[in-house]
């Protein structure tokens, strides 16, 4: 058997699924509004997250989806769609 990732979130995930996911997270932790909080917005610009923000964000990413983050992989994500994209390729996500 080929290694697949087992948390029941991946069962019929969509990309719209993970997006909602971290939008709630980045909304929760640092008590923006979610309507404010787009794919194209930029987390440290934007969102004025600083590193242990993002950290908490890859762990989150970590635990909800049952993946492996580098930090070679976190330094590149820098907006919204960007982690979103990581988590759906990861998890096979349907667009």
């Amino acid at each position: 058997m080929s290694a697949v990732p087992q948390p029941a979130e991946t069962g019929g995930l969509s990309r719209a699924d993970v997006l909602q996911k971290v939008r709630e997270h980045l909304s929760t932790e640092l008590e923006i509004p979610l309507d404010q909080i787009s794919e194209s917005t930029r987390m440290r610009e934007d969102l004025d997250a600083d590193s242990l923000d993002l950290y908490e964000l890859v762990m989150e990413l970590e635990d909800t989806y049952g993946i492996s983050v580098s930090e070679e992989e976190a330094a590149g994500i820098e907006t919204v769609a960007q982690a979103v994209d990581f988590v759906a390729d990861r998890l096979g996500a349907a667009a």
